[in-house]
């Protein structure tokens, strides 16, 4: 068994070579799919994705243990998968770099590579862990879509100062007549420096002489239409 650990498989694989290389690949898969468990930030989550990052893995060892070193069964092979089309689309990188993890260590399982299958899994685990305790790459941007009614007599410097001392961006989107003409409909582009001033934003915009429907659409990265 300590051979099987460090050297490739022979060319029909033994039982117990089969059995240790199917079983690596389940549940090197499995911590995969628990890291990712996890680490999930979005709002999509499918519980498909994780089973079939398992189930890939899974057959992806299969398919290296029937292969074995003949050039025939691996043609054969990819021809049979070739008829095979996977037409699911993955919004997300993340989610495709998972399921690709997982593929890779079902496969260097089946080809008998089973320290590498162990190493990767560890070294991916902990780069995923990494990235997300440290949030890297995150811009720490709160975007979001400010709209309010303001009457037309009513004086926007008071509005202006509240929107810049709560945001650190504004923009001006639309402008138009709303209550037959009584009232301009406000939506600004808001960038916010911190997402606690959301509720202050709205709080302090609601207390202005004659605003009305005040609302703040937040722009989150992680939503998906």
């Amino acid at each position: 068994m300590s051979e099987l650990w460090i050297s490739g498989p022979p060319t029909v694989a033994s039982p117990q070579h089969a059995a240790l290389s199917l079983l690596l690949a389940f549940g090197l898969a499995q911590l995969i799919g628990a890291v990712y468990v996890w680490t999930f930030r979005g709002m999509s989550y499918s519980t498909g994705l994780v089973h079939a990052m398992v189930l890939g893995s899974t057959i992806a060892a299969a398919l290296m243990l029937a292969i074995g070193n003949s050039v025939a069964a691996g043609l054969g092979i990819a021809g049979g998968l070739a008829l095979v089309r996977f037409r699911t689309a993955l919004r997300d990188p993340r989610d495709m770099i998972f399921v690709f993890a997982a593929l890779g260590v079902g496969i260097a399982s089946g080809l008998g590579a089973h320290m590498v299958a162990v190493f990767a899994s560890v070294v991916f685990c902990a780069a995923v862990f990494t990235l997300t305790v440290s949030e890297f790459g995150s811009q720490r941007r709160f975007d979001g879509l400010l709209r309010f009614q303001l009457p037309i007599t009513a004086n926007e410097t008071e509005v202006m100062s509240l929107l810049r001392r709560h945001s650190a961006f504004v923009a001006l989107v639309t402008l138009r007549e709303v209550a037959q003409g009584q009232a301009m409909e406000h939506a600004y582009q808001v960038r916010l420096a911190d997402s606690k001033h959301r509720v202050a934003l709205v709080q302090d915009l609601e207390r202005v002489p004659g605003i009305q429907d005040v609302s703040l659409l937040l722009q989150e990265p992680t939503v998906e239409l």
